[in-house]
């Protein structure tokens, strides 16, 4: 059974990234033009500041470095974390983007932008803004009819503490 080379780079980093305390939430190796890229995304419960992606950055580099992971080639290191609107494919990935807005699509009903109140192993419970000066309401869906969600930027949201003192 032969394996690709992004699954045996995974194999030889990811316990050196859960050392670190983060997740290996993704891995890809790109070819642009002559040189290759590879490019590792981070995260953990907490978040992945800077002062984190170098460390792993260096101890991730020193790794490659003592193997052939990567062949003989050049290539580029680029590690990183997911981003603002971040896909959530896995279940920790809804439990670390509870209180965010989430747009959903799911399978035959449609799709729905929601904010995460609470994630468990069984669902999510959401809370679904009102519409046209109407009371939010809340929604609990299974993870299995979730077909995809896409975390959302938010420019203007009041934090609850804000909204308490206006009221």
């Amino acid at each position: 059974m032969s394996t690709t080379q992004s699954e045996r780079l995974r194999e030889l980093l990811e316990p050196l990234i859960a050392s670190q305390g983060l997740d290996l939430e993704e891995i890809a190796v790109d070819s642009v033009g002559r040189k290759r890229v590879l490019r590792v995304v981070v995260d953990s419960d907490t978040g992945a500041d800077l002062d984190r992606i170098a460390d792993v950055s260096r101890a991730l580099s020193a790794k490659l470095d003592e193997t052939d992971a990567m062949g003989e080639g050049e290539y580029t290191l680029e590690v990183g974390t997911p981003g603002a609107e971040r896909a959530l494919t896995e279940h920790r990935h809804f439990v670390r983007a509870t209180g965010r807005l989430v747009r959903f699509q799911f399978a035959g009903t449609g799709e729905l932008v929601a904010r995460i109140l609470h994630a468990d192993d069984d669902g999510l419970d959401l809370e679904v803004p009102g519409v046209k000066g109407r009371k939010a309401t809340t929604r609990r869906v299974a993870l299995a009819d979730v077909e995809k969600a896409r975390v959302q930027v938010e420019f203007n949201r009041k934090d609850k503490d804000e909204k308490e003192e206006e009221a």
